[in-house]
């Protein structure tokens, strides 16, 4: 809680990667939703350029493709209240979490860091991916629209498997059953 959170990819991802090698023996996959799906996409690149490391697969869910432009302003730097509405909009914090002005008091700069983040990400042209990307999305999700999530094929060699679920931009809470399952159909094709 002490840290200083990270608010730009390219940092974040250098500090990851060092941790993340030493257990990266047998094969690996990464998730990654929404600003863990950019993560995972930039951690991989990394990953393959400096150690020659590769994921048996990349799953990104409701994360646009990195290859495109945003599509809303930053708001990271918001005013309180207006970032607070943005949180409900998202519907990905609990009620009760944005109520709790002690708790938002210690949790409104870590999620300020974690938006700018993704507003200040600059893609830069990459290989596509040899490994395969499987792509989830909500069927509701008014942040991440399909055609976004389509646009995934652009970063990979082989077909993405794209897959929607009901829900919002937060599906992996209200239809996480169906989505693991998911997850661990792709994996089952694989000795892990």
């Amino acid at each position: 809680m002490g840290s200083q959170p990270f608010t730009q990819l390219k940092p974040l991802v250098e500090a990851i990667a060092p941790a993340l090698i030493p257990h990266l023996d047998k094969p690996f996959a990464f998730f990654g939703h929404s600003m863990g799906g950019l993560v995972s996409f930039e951690l991989t690149h990394l990953l393959k350029s400096e150690s020659s490391l590769t994921p048996s697969h990349l799953f990104v869910s409701a994360c646009r493709a990195p290859q495109l432009p945003p599509t809303r302003k930053p708001i990271y730097n918001l005013p309180e209240s207006e970032l607070k509405a943005e949180l409900r909009r998202l519907n990905g914090t609990p009620e009760a979490v944005l109520e709790n002005s002690e708790l938002m008091e210690i949790l409104l700069p870590i999620l300020r860091a974690d938006f700018a983040v993704v507003d200040t990400y600059v893609y830069t042209h990459k290989p596509p991916l040899e490994c395969p990307i499987i792509v989830f999305g909500g069927l509701q999700d008014q942040v991440v629209s399909y055609a976004q999530l389509a646009a995934w094929q652009e970063q990979a060699v082989t077909p993405v498997l794209l897959k929607m679920f009901k829900g919002d931009h937060f599906f992996l809470h209200s239809d996480q059953t169906a989505l693991v399952q998911s997850i661990l159909q792709v994996l089952g094709n694989e000795e892990f």
